[in-house]
């Protein structure tokens, strides 16, 4: 799920939690449920309503204002889901563990730069970029071919690693000139 995306305008005066960091925390107790819940059905369901809070969370903190807490939260929690999501992907063995890692070294390496930089108090954060929207998008499809048992999730987890790779290229190109202290 994308890199969260504040309100344009006016960032001075944002509340500690607003509307949109509620949407954001349903996908903690989702990544749980992802987890414990094998059934098909309720499996693909948990994945839409994630996927949906992701979507409206980000239009809510654009359109209704973000608070600094959501600007922390809404890629810490995108984050947690997907590795809840993939580590069911990785223990069920329809996926090599280096595939898995693939799928998700974007969300791996993007955690390692956040910590790093919060080691050196400057945390930093990046605008979400055309990349990493595509990769949480093919993300959502490959979980969701998981669930399916379809025979397009080999092929849809390299598509999926394939755009990893660029976005890891393009978010390190974009870190000197567009990165912008967290919550700010």
């Amino acid at each position: 799920m994308p890199e969260a995306s504040p309100a344009p305008g006016g960032r001075q005066g944002r509340p500690a939690v607003a509307a949109a960091d509620l949407l954001t925390a349903l996908r903690l107790p989702l990544a749980v449920a992802f987890v414990l819940r094998p059934e098909a059905e309720t499996r693909l369901a948990i994945l839409a309503v994630a996927a949906a809070s992701d979507l409206a969370d980000g239009w809510l903190a654009r359109r209704i204002g973000g608070s600094r807490f959501g600007a922390f939260l809404d890629p810490v929690a995108d984050r947690l889901f997907m590795a809840a999501a993939f580590a069911v992907v990785l223990f069920s063995g329809v996926l090599a563990w280096w595939e898995v890692l693939l799928v998700v070294l974007r969300d791996l390496l993007a955690a390692l730069a956040f910590f790093v930089s919060l080691a050196g108090r400057r945390p930093r954060a990046i605008p979400a970029r055309a990349g990493g929207k595509v990769v949480t998008l093919l993300q959502v499809v490959t979980l969701a071919a998981f669930v399916w048992q379809s025979r397009f999730l080999q092929p849809l987890a390299w598509a999926t690693a394939a755009v990893g790779l660029y976005a890891i290229y393009d978010y390190a190109r974009a870190v000197p000139t567009e990165s912008r202290p967290l919550g700010a």
